[in-house]
């Protein structure tokens, strides 16, 4: 398939899926509390891509593994935890929005501490997105005057996490195939997950009812579907792009958060559906030179 082509079709598979990852968040946090969720993702997304590509792991070297444990801690590790708690204070749809800072933190972050460069319509098309997230944020803080915006800056962090770790992958994990990549990543963080899953008392106080089963489920699809095959589409985006495009994700993510907010109850205005437009605009300018 035709390299271009398959940049489009990754980046609207990536979108339909992370844009629901959110939803699955708000519906897991109803019987789970944010760690035993950040916990619960990664202990299960790591059984799943050990099942079905343990035999990778033999084509890391030592150096990669330092790198890949980076990556993992930074671009996973930490982001499921602060998404987690995030979504438990605020709107997921609102969560998905902040979500689109990525792209300007890959940018800037990619520029001063990696040396990677960037054209000026990259940069033009990273502002107008980044323009049509603020008018989202504003409007949706005016709809939802309840929502706890301190929990905002989580998100923030998340976000700077994820610029790093795009831009370890594309300077240091270049010549490292994406499964591996990713099955690198889990191997690494499934010991401490466990270990923090234990710790919040899990294994002897859940109770097993219809909610608490329903909280299993959508955690399980985040898991495999949300984290897992999304991981390994995206590493390879990564590899055949550049980070600006691959982050540029990011911003068609709220649109499909905001739908699924919306089935959900979440309110949503004209305002934030033109802001809607504004942002897959930049993201046509970030694509167009990448």
């Amino acid at each position: 398939m035709e390299q271009h082509k398959q940049k489009w079709i990754f980046l609207v598979i990536l979108s339909l899926v992370w844009g629901s990852s959110f939803i699955l968040m708000k519906k897991a946090l109803i019987s789970l509390t944010p760690v035993q969720v950040g916990a619960l993702r990664i202990l299960i997304t790591a059984v799943f891509l050990f099942l079905i590509g343990f035999k990778r792991v033999f084509k890391i070297n030592r150096i990669q593994w330092y790198y890949l444990f980076l990556n993992g801690v930074i671009g996973s590790f930490i982001p499921v935890f602060l998404f987690a708690f995030a979504v438990k204070h605020i709107d997921s749809s609102i969560a998905s929005i902040l979500n689109s800072l990525t792209p300007l933190n890959t940018l800037l972050f990619g520029s001063l501490l990696f040396g990677f460069a960037y054209r000026r319509r990259q940069l033009l098309g990273v502002l107008i997105g980044l323009l049509g997230t603020v008018i989202l944020i504003l409007k949706g803080a005016e709809i939802n005057p309840s929502q706890d915006y301190s929990y905002a800056v989580l998100v923030l962090i998340a976000t700077i996490c994820y610029a790093f770790n795009l831009n370890i992958i594309k300077k240091h994990l270049h010549d490292l195939d994406a499964m591996s990549i990713s099955v690198g990543n889990f191997m690494i963080l499934m010991i401490p997950a466990f270990i923090i899953l234990y710790f919040t008392g899990i294994f002897s106080t859940f109770e097993i009812n219809e909610t608490s089963t329903m909280s299993l489920v959508y955690i399980t699809i985040l898991a495999i579907f949300g984290t897992g095959l999304a991981k390994i589409l995206y590493n390879h985006l990564i590899k055949i792009s550049t980070p600006v495009y691959s982050s540029s994700v990011t911003y068609l993510i709220p649109i499909v958060a905001i739908l699924w907010g919306v089935l959900d109850g979440e309110k949503i205005s004209v305002v934030q559906i033109l802001a809607g437009g504004i942002i897959i605009f930049g993201v046509y300018l970030v694509n167009k030179t990448a």
